[in-house]
């Protein structure tokens, strides 16, 4: 085998995408040609920055991942599937923005009625 990576063919969805903006974004005078360069390049860019996307995704997924086996402490094996959950609490801090805007959207309501 060859050094280089064998690159697959791109998605018609794909090639659909970048020759509509080759398109949208042609000058007069512009060649067929020409307008299929740009689409080939537009269509480059659009396979790296999925790339890189599904790079960062992998990423992510990799790093929760490890803290949700970090979070969770080593349990030893127990002789049924049964695991005691009881210890463990979870801790939701809700935000006061929401409700404050809630009430607040509420109260104008109200105002309005009694004015009209």
């Amino acid at each position: 085998m060859s050094t280089s990576k064998k690159q697959a063919a791109p998605s018609p969805e794909t090639q659909a995408e970048a020759m509509q903006i080759a398109r949208a974004t042609q000058k007069p005078g512009q060649t067929k040609e020409q307008t299929k360069l740009i689409a080939q390049g537009i269509q480059k860019g659009i396979e790296q920055y999925k790339k890189q996307q599904k790079a960062k995704a992998r990423e992510r997924d990799k790093l929760r991942k490890k803290q949700s086996k970090e979070r969770q402490p080593a349990q030893p094996e127990q002789d049924g599937s049964q695991h005691d959950t009881s210890g463990q609490t979870v801790i939701r801090k809700q935000h006061w923005l929401p409700w404050l805007l809630l009430m607040a959207s509420w109260c104008g309501f109200a105002a309005y009625l009694l004015q009209s």
